[in-house]
């Protein structure tokens, strides 16, 4: 298994009890999977570069995690259906 890196950014107003179950719910696609989720930063609300969907301000979440490759390919699928996510970064091998 390799190390990977995921940054996503969560809408800013949502609850917090809401942010909290969105980030177990990726670190469960890790585990239900077969990988190990290694640490979960949350940097909290940063003011974005640029206006997304009108938003000014996001959440900031980074979690590293040791799995295969096709991990990253659903973690990518629920990022982009997903309201609450206003972008997902590239997944890096760290």
């Amino acid at each position: 298994m390799k190390t990977y890196e995921m940054l996503y950014v969560l809408q800013s107003d949502v609850a917090d009890e809401a942010k909290e179950a969105f980030i177990a719910k990726f670190e469960g696609i890790v585990t239900s999977m077969g990988g190990n989720v290694v640490s979960t930063e949350k940097w909290g609300v940063k003011k974005l570069a640029y206006p997304i969907n009108y938003k000014n301000d996001g959440y900031y979440v980074l979690m590293t995690y040791e799995a295969d490759g096709k991990v990253n390919k659903e973690l990518d699928r629920v990022a982009g259906l997903a309201v609450e996510v206003l972008r997902r970064f590239i997944t890096v091998k760290a």
